[in-house]
């Protein structure tokens, strides 16, 4: 660490996240030489004249620092070595393994409201004021998100499963998350769940009904569809009429129901540009500590068909003297 005085870090993650890109800065500086630093939202911009949604940044809580600036660390632990075997499934219902997600560092259903579950509050009610931004005018993805990143290893499936835990909690919400991640599919086995057919299966039968594939999990209002059987082409089986047919009957299923996919990173593997055609909003997960200006140019430009994309800041460690989300549902005296 270099030497600097300490100072008194103000705000909530999402108003210092906010103030760290200044996203309005770069909106005014449309002749910014190359060797600036480049905000989220002036990329998304410069991608589409369009006017695009504000890319609001939203940091994924880690933990208390003695020091002022303290480096960024993963939001989420590495994942053990061995996993637990996936729980029976009963009465066509996967139980979710709680201690599973505990060690995962994921929200767990039921348990105290903590930071990391006020940080995704923050997130999803963005998300759902932008759907209904987006319902105004396309409708038919108004209830579908893609969450994503611009490399490996940004967090993008630990924000994808706990984005969709939170939505769960909603009174008037169903939740689907899919795995679309076809090469490295982790989310059923992240929660505990047995992989088995899913997506792929069901986009390369077009006699399959795509309900059949899905798993409903005994986490209240939250279902899963696993990414199914590994094929060569299954871009090119996504980029098909099928994809949006299935979609169609997904969201037909259920009038109450949110589609929440997890894809590949979107500089590592080809399906998520495709994904983006088929959704309402990105989820963007940038890493505080890892993801450069150029990455995260490349990734909204393959992102860019989708005209809403959120941008979620990943891995920041807190400081002293910051407000920690969560700390005062812990307190014992009342104000």
């Amino acid at each position: 660490m270099n030497d600097m005085t300490p100072r008194k870090l103000k705000g909530s993650l999402v108003e210092r996240a906010a103030e760290a890109y200044d996203l309005n800065h770069f909106l005014r500086m449309p002749d910014m030489p190359a060797e600036a630093p480049v905000a989220p939202c002036a990329v998304a911009q410069q991608a589409q004249p369009v006017a695009r949604e504000a890319a609001v940044p939203v940091a994924a809580p880690a933990v208390a620092e003695d020091l002022p600036f303290a480096t960024p660390r993963p939001a989420a632990p590495p994942p053990a070595a061995a996993k637990p075997a996936p729980l029976p499934v009963r009465d066509g219902v996967a139980p979710i393994n709680r201690h599973l997600l505990a060690e995962n560092g994921l929200l767990v259903p039921g348990a105290p409201v903590g930071p990391l579950a006020e940080e995704f509050r923050l997130i999803k009610r963005q998300l759902l004021a932008t759907a209904h931004t987006v319902e105004r005018d396309a409708p038919a993805k108004a209830r579908t998100m893609l969450v994503c990143s611009a490399q490996p290893n940004d967090g993008k499936t630990y924000c994808a499963i706990n984005l969709a835990i939170s939505l769960a909690a909603e009174r008037d919400t169903e939740v689907l998350l899919v795995d679309a991640d076809f090469a490295k599919p982790d989310v059923l086995s992240r929660l505990g769940v047995r992989e088995g057919s899913g997506l792929l299966d069901a986009l390369a039968d077009p006699a399959a009904e795509i309900e059949r594939y899905v798993v409903p999990t005994d986490i209240p209002q939250l279902s899963l569809l696993p990414a199914g059987s590994k094929m060569i082409g299954d871009t090119e089986l996504l980029a098909s009429r099928r994809t949006g047919q299935l979609i169609e009957a997904l969201l037909a299923a259920d009038p109450r129901r949110l589609v929440i996919f997890d894809s590949p990173p979107a500089l590592a593997a080809s399906p998520a540009s495709v994904l983006a055609n088929h959704v309402g909003q990105v989820m963007l997960v940038v890493r505080a500590d890892r993801t450069s200006d150029g990455d995260l140019r490349e990734a909204i430009a393959m992102l860019d068909r989708c005209e809403h994309i959120q941008l979620v800041l990943n891995a920041v460690s807190y400081a002293p003297g910051g407000r920690r989300f969560g700390s005062y549902y812990g307190q014992e005296d009342a104000a």
